[in-house]
């Protein structure tokens, strides 16, 4: 996704950086790293909120009584559409880095957070259509792209050696504002205060994030769009692949995040706040620990870490499904936070993975050095946003799950039998393609040529 930039950064005003080569040790340490740190520390604040207004609804739905006229399928139905948007709105918050700048860019993402919390402040109260609700939460995805504009960002700013652990950090950071949200919206709760109030505390920390990114975040001009990468990466098969396998791990986060609390309240019959005491846990865990998750991919490769992630998820699953049917709600909270854990470990590993899988195939293509970094950073930014997007698609699947699970057997038994069996395929994906081989040539002069390297993707 990098390129020379061919206009002036002068000429398009703001904080533009004209040479930027983390890859070259003594620019990164003289300043580089300095520079890398101080935007990854603003683009997190700024996420960190994106994803709290994203999943707002999350906490919106535990203030809904019998008085809102809604049932439990009506609810999962508006928190769904939330994550369809934040979904679908991360291809195009992709590319916007390079068209505006990415801390220009940050500055719009995040001022646009006004539209949906203003929105719902307006709405939010019993007597509002169903449909109103809706679209007030379908608002609120545009918080969700906020991540991928994000984390493209952040993939330009860093050495190949340190995304791992960059990367990790930023989407943990952005992943913990799930749990913070949740938490504030606890503190509502419990002092019996209304849902507007929630939202009251959120406008003014939205323009402070904004007005930070402006004073202190800078744009990159070798950053710019390469359509040609973006096609190419629609080709390659390892990017529908890791969008597979990221349904798994963010996707399981988001979706569960959404439908936590309300799955306490419609099958444990939990009063709101006392799903609210419990809510937050899950996601804050998981949050925590993405950076840990990209930290074991940088030392123990990401492929194996994510492949017994799958196992354990797997196993977490099994036990939340025997909760369910016993009705233990002890036993099902504790396997359901531990499910959370996972799928935040996973989230950090599966990430890593994108930029080692690229620069795994330009050394077995026989590309070396810059030209090997140029080829995976390229075809790594440009597929950033679409497993990302394809990714939070799994949040979606999830929550209509619930909602059919709970319509059809008045549980969410089925929904988390089927996300078992998920679980299992993602592990035979992990190991047939990441581990059972090492990496195969695309064309036959690569697969006669003896001088080329045959990597495995292990290493990745």
């Amino acid at each position: 996704m990098t390129a020379p930039s061919t206009a002036p950064a002068a000429s398009r005003g703001g904080r533009w950086i004209d040479h930027w080569d983390p890859e070259d040790e003594a620019f990164w340490n003289e300043k580089g790293e300095k520079i890398a740190k101080r935007n990854l520390f603003f683009s997190v604040l700024s996420e960190h909120i994106g994803f709290s207004i994203w999943t707002l609804w999350s906490v919106m739905v535990l203030f809904m009584g019998p008085e809102y006229g809604l049932t439990p399928a009506d609810k999962f139905t508006i928190v769904s559409m939330a994550t369809l948007v934040g979904a679908l709105v991360r291809v195009p918050y992709t590319f916007a880095v390079a068209l505006f700048g990415g801390r220009n860019w940050t500055i719009i993402s995040a001022a646009m957070l006004l539209l949906p919390t203003v929105a719902a402040f307006a709405v939010m109260e019993p007597g509002t259509s169903f449909t109103t609700f809706l679209l007030c939460a379908m608002l609120a995805g545009v918080g969700g792209g906020n991540f991928a504009s994000s984390m493209t960002n952040i993939n330009a700013f860093f050495p190949l050696r340190k995304k791992g652990w960059a990367l990790g950090l930023n989407a943990g950071g952005g992943n913990i504002g799930v749990p913070v949200v949740q938490l504030v919206g606890l503190a509502v709760i419990g002092a019996s205060a209304g849902p507007r109030v929630l939202l009251g505390i959120y406008i003014p920390f939205i323009v402070v994030a904004a007005v930070l990114a402006a004073m202190y975040m800078d744009n990159i001009s070798s950053v710019k769009n390469d359509t040609g990468a973006a096609w190419d990466a629609v080709k390659e098969g390892h990017t529908w692949i890791m969008s597979f396998l990221y349904i798994g791990t963010f996707g399981s986060f988001i979706g569960y995040s959404f439908a936590f609390g309300l799955v306490l309240q419609t099958q444990f019959g939990r009063t709101p706040l006392q799903a609210a005491y419990v809510t937050f846990i899950g996601p804050l865990l998981g949050s925590l620990i993405r950076p840990v998750g990209g930290w074991l991919a940088d030392k123990y490769g990401g492929a194996k870490i994510t492949l017994w992630n799958f196992v354990a998820m797997a196993a977490a699953t099994a036990v939340i499904v025997v909760a369910s049917m016993q009705e233990s709600l002890p036993l099902f909270t504790t396997a359901f936070i531990a499910l959370f854990v996972l799928t935040g470990l996973g989230n950090g590993s599966t990430y890593k993975m994108i930029p080692g899988i690229f620069q795994a195939k330009a050394l077995a293509k026989g590309l070396a050095g810059e030209e090997a970094a140029a080829y995976g950073r390229r075809l790594s930014g440009a597929s950033m946003g679409l497993i990302g997007a394809v990714g939070a698609l799994g949040g979606l699947g999830i929550n209509l799950a619930f909602r059919q699970s709970f319509l059809s057997v008045g549980s969410g038994t089925g929904a988390f039998v089927a996300f078992l069996a998920f679980y299992g395929v993602c592990f035979a994906v992990t190991w047939a393609v990441y581990l059972r081989r090492p990496a195969v040539a695309n064309t036959p002069a690569e697969a006669t040529a003896e001088a080329k390297p045959q990597l495995s993707y292990a290493e990745v």
